[in-house]
């Protein structure tokens, strides 16, 4: 690749690593705690400079608030979409959430704002220039380890000429992270880092409390662990037509799987590496499930759709399990409890709507029978939190 023109510091930032250099040239994280030095004050632009810290990036100094921005995974769009910044968003990312969740809530993202900053097999600097975002929610370690062919000079050059990079990989614990300490965010550590990136952590705030709220009504209201129903969850890139399953265990760490954590959900598939191990019908028959989820079901659409549609997802899962000689076998495919699942791209507003759902297919007892004609509408005296007031805390209304 040729030499990108080395331009001086931009009016957005500048990023200063508080981490030691680990071996292999990655980042291995901010030093000392991980507590933000940025003020509390929300919304509105600044006149001053401020930090957030933010592993593995380390504390990153910003000259004003990020005004354009882009983010390499789907749960980081929720975040900005939660905050009200995704009119400054210039990429969505992989794996952009589904609109059927932004819909309930009134808002929206540009989903043409598809600019991919991986071609021919690595992360395009070039691109990283055309697109001149003030601030990219990619994880310098995770760059590293997928195209090393950037180093920490790479990481330095395009934060300090551009705009800092500076997120943090969390949706499921990668390779690289057993060979480098630095935290391993939360869904709403991951959010509260972005709400001060763009000072605005009063929504935040408002948006982690309904969480909270949540978690504890329906963590009080599971069942006793011997009662509740072993769950099989597959990785959606399986492919029933050929026999071909990638197992998960829904207790597995990061944001991805945070759904069944939370509602202490049984696995049937323990110790998998995250959607990796490739297994057959067999395999799903010497376990034999009550219930197969395939993850990142709920996002199913047909070609060129957005909406969820269960009669293509019965028949791209369902129907090519029920004529295998061994998927005829399974108890989920005879029961037809093959259940489209979360996605696993969740920010703060898929989470909440894809935790009452979740409960309503782990627990329809306790929480009211899912529906998957229609997986969010749910009758409003079975609703885990308010609508409208998750809709007034995205739109401005705190």
């Amino acid at each position: 690749m040729d030499d990108q023109p080395q331009r001086g510091p931009t009016r957005r930032a500048t990023i200063k690593y508080g981490g030691a250099v680990a071996s292999g040239g990655l980042l291995a994280g901010c030093t000392g705690d991980d507590d933000s030095n940025a003020s509390s004050d929300s919304g509105g632009s600044r006149d001053e400079s401020y930090t957030v810290d933010i592993a593995p990036a380390g504390t990153v100094e910003f000259d004003a608030v990020p005004e354009t921005w882009v983010a390499e995974g789907g749960a980081w769009v929720d975040m900005g979409v939660a905050l009200g910044v995704e009119d400054g968003l210039l990429s969505t990312g992989s794996y952009p959430a589904p609109q059927l969740f932004y819909d309930e809530v009134d808002a929206s993202i540009d989903r043409d704002a598809s600019v991919s900053f991986w071609k021919d097999g690595g992360y395009d600097k070039e691109v990283f220039y055309e697109t001149d975002a003030d601030v990219h929610f990619f994880d310098p370690n995770a760059i590293q380890y997928w195209d090393d062919s950037w180093d920490d000079d790479d990481i330095a050059e395009i934060s300090e000429a551009v705009g800092p990079i500076c997120g943090n990989n969390c949706r499921r614990r990668r390779d690289f992270r057993n060979e480098l300490d630095y935290p391993l965010f939360s869904l709403y550590e991951a959010f509260e880092k972005v709400a001060q990136v763009f000072q605005i952590e009063d929504r935040y705030e408002a948006l982690a409390a309904i969480h909270d709220d949540v978690i504890g009504e329906v963590q009080s209201r599971l069942p006793a662990e011997s009662e509740r129903t072993e769950i099989g969850l597959i990785n959606s890139g399986s492919e029933p037509t050929e026999s071909l399953f990638y197992p998960m265990d829904v207790t597995a760490d990061g944001y991805e799987l945070k759904t069944y954590r939370d509602l202490g959900a049984v696995s049937a598939f323990e110790d998998t590496d995250g959607g990796g191990s490739e297994v057959d019908y067999e395999y799903l028959l010497d376990d034999d499930p009550e219930v197969l989820v395939v993850h990142w079901g709920i996002g199913h659409a047909p070609e060129g759709g957005e909406a969820f549609d269960y009669e293509s997802f019965q028949s791209t899962w369902l129907e090519p399990m029920a004529d295998h000689p061994v998927g005829q076998q399974l108890t989920a495919v005879q029961e037809e409890n093959i259940l489209p699942g979360a996605w696993g791209e969740q920010g703060p507003i898929v989470n909440l709507f894809q935790t009452e759902f979740t409960a309503r297919q782990l627990y329809p007892e306790e929480f009211g029978e899912f529906d998957p004609e229609a997986p969010l509408d749910v009758p409003e005296d079975e609703q885990l939190f308010d609508r409208q007031r998750v809709a007034d805390i995205v739109n401005g209304d705190v």
